[in-house]
């Protein structure tokens, strides 16, 4: 180990080197879906990215002989220590991620140069890995490694795992997503459930209206920050982070892809359905030279996709565990559902991440017939 640096990452070389690595730690993986690079420098680009307005990192290079063997990144959100404790942040509480490595001896000195500095930043319990915000891409994929992620989700070795509980970190909160053949109808109590809602004229779910893409965000994030408000791990986004996911997805957004349900006129749910993009980039291997931008732009005029992904869904807070909470998110998903066989030839759905523990949301997934296809673990020690 005495040929082995861990460094500070302080210059854009150094930036480039740490996006490059699982290039080359994930070559042989054919479920590994490469990250376009320019997406990738912009996540730990503060200029680029409006999470940095609430938080701040540090990330770390791992080499040896001069050649890079390992990164990791050490961040604390600062809004995330305002949270309460019992839902997973809290006062003292620093994360870590963007965690790579050719050997275990390397990944445990980085996770110990990682633990360093939030110790030095005041911090006294660690959650990771948290890659970086909560709203990307957090937890340690643990279960389904034989399938390629889907946009916005993680992809990790399998021997992460026993590095990191080697390391000392026990399990805190499994992050579990669910997978169905859209194709197919829904099951006929569902079914029943939504023509009920169909017949209830105060009920209207309607498209969103890209033209009003601003309105109808700040509609959905209304709903959004009323209904996670309670979940483990929540933290508010922010007007700059909104902007940024706004710039990153509009592209992707399609009117008849996200709902929002309205009761006697009043938007009370929304539901968000992405084409898996990851499908459109995975041949690009990062880059968008030389022809790469034209053959995505051609994507995203019209998305043929396998797979639709939802990665949020929410419902006010005051109709929770409700009937109409269930009925509503029954009507969304299937018109969705429609919407993603007939307009873009997808077959697949992909739900999550859904927190192991939300009843809800799993007894939703359960009752239209989809079952768990990925885990993510997130884990937490004491400094």
């Amino acid at each position: 180990m005495s040929d082995l640096s861990i460094t500070p990452v302080t210059t854009k070389s150094e930036r480039k080197a740490f996006v490059d690595l699982p290039f080359r730690l994930y070559a042989d993986d054919p479920h590994w879906v490469p990250p376009l690079k320019g997406e990738a420098l912009g996540l730990i680009t503060p200029e680029k990215n409006g999470w940095f307005s609430h938080a701040k990192t540090q990330l770390f290079l791992a080499r040896r002989d001069g050649r890079v063997v390992g990164r990791i990144s050490a961040h604390i959100d600062t809004l995330a220590l305002e949270m309460p404790a019992a839902q997973g942040f809290g006062p003292g509480v620093g994360q870590w991620g963007l965690m790579d490595a050719e050997d275990e001896d390397i990944f445990r000195a980085l996770l110990q140069r990682a633990e360093a500095w939030l110790r030095e930043q005041g911090m006294v319990r660690a959650l990771g890995p948290i890659s970086m915000s909560i709203w990307e891409e957090p937890g340690l994929l643990i279960q389904g490694f034989d399938q390629a992620p889907t946009v916005m989700m993680g992809h990790h070795k399998p021997a992460y795992r026993e590095w990191i509980e080697r390391a000392g970190y026990q399990p805190v909160k499994q992050l579990v997503t669910y997978e169905l053949d859209i194709t197919q109808e829904f099951p006929p109590i569902v079914k029943r459930i939504i023509r009920s809602g169909e017949n209830n004229k105060s009920i209207v779910v309607r498209e969103v209206n890209k033209k009003r893409f601003d309105e109808e965000a700040a509609i959905i994030l209304e709903i959004l920050n009323d209904a996670w408000s309670d979940n483990w791990g929540f933290v508010p986004l922010t007007p700059p982070e909104i902007k940024d996911v706004g710039v990153k997805l509009k592209p992707i957004v399609f009117n008849d892809l996200i709902r929002i349900a309205e009761v006697d006129g009043r938007p009370v749910a929304f539901m968000i359905t992405l084409p898996d993009l990851n499908e459109a980039i995975r041949p690009l291997n990062g880059s968008l030279l030389p022809f790469g931008w034209a053959k995505l732009l051609l994507w995203l005029r019209k998305p043929r996709v396998r797979t639709m992904r939802v990665p949020l869904m929410g419902v006010r807070k005051e109709l929770q565990s409700s009937r109409l909470a269930s009925q509503l998110a029954f009507m969304m998903i299937e018109a969705i559902r429609k919407a993603s066989v007939a307009n873009y030839g997808a077959s697949r759905g992909e739900i999550g991440w859904i927190l192991d523990d939300n009843q809800g949301m799993n007894s939703i997934a359960t009752a239209i017939d989809s079952r768990v296809n990925k885990v993510y673990q997130v884990y937490e020690r004491t400094l």
